[in-house]
């Protein structure tokens, strides 16, 4: 799936979620994180949680 392909995700209109970084990738925002209301243990960039990996 290229980077420019919606996905299985539709994320139009929900910009405080996230942002696509310099390298093209998607990254959750600690807004979305907590919005979700649990960690996912993954060592998210912006986790609210303080888990690093």
């Amino acid at each position: 799936m290229s980077k420019h392909s919606k996905g299985p995700y539709d994320f139009a209109g929900k910009k405080e979620d996230y942002y696509i970084d310099e390298n093209g990738n998607l990254v959750f925002t600690a807004h979305y994180h907590k919005k979700r209301g649990y960690c996912c243990r993954n060592g998210c960039r912006h986790c609210p949680y303080g888990f690093k990996k």
